[in-house]
């Protein structure tokens, strides 16, 4: 776990090569987020959206406040993704997501560093290899225990759809990465897995527009609004929990079947697995 496969590479491919094929994907990447903002009109739905929830706020939330609001958001939504109930599929998003970021800084740093440091040796070949295994365990945990429509809608595991893109193209690269790196001078076997790896990871940086890929750039600004819309009061146009608590609310006509029933009602639907298809 040591070994920098890509200071191997250089071998055989000229460094600039490899750091050309990493600017591209760069630029697949944001290209591919720039359309598809423009495409689906993201960036015009969310402006409007907030300005139409602070129109709607009973209060005017000061500068301060919002620092605090983006700060929470960003420990709680973003670093730690509280906002998973389940736990299971918590862990598996945050090694996916950690894993994720190791693989690929780790990937540029030693791509770039080519050939000052061609050194087959160090730091960051270990956190390129940390951050595909965890890329992996994250990943085939979601698709093969996981996956909320396989249980919730009777699908089979092997069902798969546009919006897989991501999963299965990530997954794809870190695999082939991985053993692109074990079997690295072996002659076929390290020829092949290298051509996966660079197919899989083409699909997963040049794909951004087919797939979910996007979406992680806009989930920050849309929690961020979310606890806006809370903390001004128009809590984007839905109506205010009810408070049972309250006589007020306690009393009114649709409350009238909860108005003896227990606060803490129990699982509920989350008694059991879903399993009646």
């Amino acid at each position: 776990m040591l070994s920098n496969p890509f200071a191997e590479l250089s071998a055989t491919f000229p460094a600039e090569l490899m750091q050309a094929y990493v600017v591209l994907m760069i630029i697949a990447v944001v290209g591919g987020v720039v359309f598809d903002v423009l495409h689906k009109r993201s960036a015009q739905y969310f402006f409007e959206n907030a300005k139409k929830a602070q129109d709607a706020g009973k209060r005017q939330v000061s500068g301060g406040e919002k620092v605090s609001i983006a700060a929470k958001t960003l420990a709680e939504d973003v670093l730690t993704s509280a906002e998973f109930c389940n736990p299971k599929r918590r862990v598996a998003h945050l090694l996916g997501m950690y894993g994720f970021i190791l693989f690929v800084i780790a990937s540029a740093i030693m791509v770039f560093s080519l050939p000052a440091s061609g050194s087959s040796s160090g730091f960051w070949p270990f956190v390129w290899h940390v951050g595909a295994l965890m890329v992996c365990v994250g990943g085939y945990w979601f698709w093969f225990f996981i996956r909320v429509d396989v249980a919730s809608e009777g699908n089979p595991w092997h069902r798969i759809v546009r919006a897989d893109l991501f999963i299965l193209s990530l997954l794809a690269t870190a695999t082939s990465a991985l053993l692109w790196s074990l079997f690295q001078g072996t002659g076929f076997l390290g020829g092949l897995f290298l051509l996966a790896f660079i197919i899989s990871s083409t699909v997963l940086f040049g794909g951004v527009i087919w797939s979910k890929f996007a979406h992680m750039f806009f989930k920050p600004a849309a929690a961020f609004q979310k606890r806006v819309a809370v903390a001004d009061g128009s809590l984007d146009n839905l109506p205010e929990p009810a408070d049972r608590t309250n006589p007020a609310d306690r009393d009114r006509h649709s409350m009238e079947l909860l108005r003896d029933a227990p606060l803490n009602m129990g699982l509920g639907i989350k008694r059991e697995q879903p399993h009646h298809y």
